[in-house]
């Protein structure tokens, strides 16, 4: 009776504050705006992730802009000059006829590369990058080239200044003075920036599209076309950096590549025909067509592009922590939200009375592991620095939630919720392919433990005083 007389004695001041307080409510409201207040250095952390990618993708390029770029090779190409007529109308004074050096190109009929990469991993503070130095022996069969289909007179063909070359994208990455061999004989090979064709760039490449292919160029030194041989062959040791990629430029083209890398990809337009990969190492084999390319055998025009047919090996780094970290950080807020519904159940059924200050504590610490996560991976990896951020996070809220909670019981509760949400995350990312799955299912039985939990709750009553 006298609580009655006391409650209706209040202000409705008094009432609307005691309203306030004692709402399930009001306190679920004021959990989700928490929970979008959080949104926002959780946005931070994501940019901070993008933000060291960048530097440790910038850092790569760097190491390989200085040891050697990615290598493409296209070719060999037999290059033949010619003598082409084009006749001027100049009016009143006549026809003039005028001559000038034009070029015919042809690729192989065989063309067999054969070529071990050994890898290396060079360092700069935190970041790696992996280079690699490469042998390649590689043989080509030309047959005597058909002017005919190509509309040239065979009396304009300059035999005397035919020459072969090979595209390589980055010539700082040969190593040793390369051989051509024509039968018994060696050729001089030069060093050129401007060869006359044109390799496509991989896509997965940052930069322009299109790369103008630097290579070498080697003279025949013909006397006439009965002097021409068409099996030259090319011992070539070739750096780079990250990835190697082949152009088919021969009618039929096998390339066998291998090397003691255990994280190969192989990239491009064509996977291997054959490919074994054993934790020695690798090898992969292709074989590819005329029919498979986009490009003819032969053709006239300057700059024609070799493109669209690129394969090759893709030297992957083992652990990449920062994708990892970015997609453990789209987490964040599946964590946060648990977390809070776990706290706030707990208050509800035991009777507590959490402040929306501990709430925010609570937010703090769980936002603040993923920085913890991001910087320990640089130094030691994601799988280890995960443990070691979960195991931290976890120790520092449960000794910060047993000043509220008050019973040992509760606050191993907790802790045991904590570890179970971080090891379910920890095998969504791990399982790359399953993650979906996995994540669905997950999430499944949670709502489905909430609504057990949740089942006798009188949400119409206020929290306990």
């Amino acid at each position: 009776m006298n609580s009655s007389n006391d409650h209706s004695s209040l202000s409705i001041f008094d009432r609307f504050n005691n309203w306030i307080e004692e709402s399930i409510t009001v306190k679920l409201g004021s959990i989700g705006f928490l929970v979008l207040i959080l949104l926002i250095p959780t946005a931070w952390i994501y940019d901070l992730i993008n933000e060291r990618q960048q530097r440790s993708e910038e850092v790569i390029q760097e190491i390989g802009a200085k040891w050697s770029g990615d290598q493409t090779l296209s070719g060999p190409v037999l290059v033949v000059p010619y003598l082409k007529q084009t006749t001027i109308d100049k009016g009143k004074d006549g026809i003039e006829v005028q001559e000038h050096v034009e070029h015919a190109y042809f690729l192989p009929e065989q063309l067999i590369i054969n070529g071990t990469v050994e890898p290396k991993i060079l360092h700069r503070g935190i970041f790696d990058a992996v280079v690699y130095e490469s042998k390649l022996s590689i043989q080509s069969q030309f047959i005597e080239p058909n002017f005919s289909t190509l509309k040239i007179e065979s009396k304009n063909v300059q035999w005397q200044d035919a020459y072969i070359v090979l595209g390589i994208t980055d010539l700082r990455g040969i190593s040793d003075n390369p051989i051509i061999n024509v039968d018994d004989s060696a050729l001089l090979a030069e060093p050129s920036n401007k060869i006359g064709i044109s390799v496509n760039k991989h896509p997965d490449f940052s930069g322009t599209s299109v790369l103008s292919s630097s290579g070498i160029v080697a003279k025949l030194n013909l006397e006439s076309k009965e002097s021409f041989k068409g099996n030259f062959n090319f011992n070539l040791n070739l750096k780079g950096s990250d990835r190697f990629d082949f152009v088919p430029a021969g009618k039929n083209t096998l390339v066998t590549v291998s090397g003691p890398w255990t994280n190969p990809s192989f990239d491009g337009e064509f996977i291997p025909e054959t490919r074994e990969i054993t934790k020695d190492g690798f090898t992969a084999s292709w074989k590819i067509l005329h029919f498979n390319r986009p490009f003819s055998q032969q053709w006239t025009e300057d700059d024609v592009n070799l493109s669209g047919a690129n394969f090759g090996v893709k030297l992957l780094v083992p652990v990449d922590q920062y994708q990892k970290s970015i997609r453990t950080s789209k987490y964040g807020v599946l964590i946060i939200i648990l977390t809070f519904i776990s706290l706030f159940l707990v208050e509800v059924t035991q009777k507590l009375r959490i402040h929306p200050f501990q709430y925010i504590l609570i937010g703090v610490a769980l936002i603040v592991y993923y920085s913890l996560l991001l910087s320990i991976s640089e130094q030691l990896g994601y799988n280890v620095s995960y443990f070691i951020s979960s195991a931290a996070t976890i120790l520092l809220i449960s000794l910060y939630s047993l000043s509220f909670l008050r019973k040992m019981k509760l606050t191993v509760l907790l802790s045991i919720l904590l570890a179970i949400f971080y090891s379910f995350i920890f095998v969504i990312i791990q399982m790359q392919d399953y993650s979906l799955l996995i994540g669905s299912i997950g999430l499944f039985l949670i709502v489905g433990v909430l609504m057990f939990f949740s089942r006798k709750i009188a949400w119409y009553k206020g929290l306990p005083g």
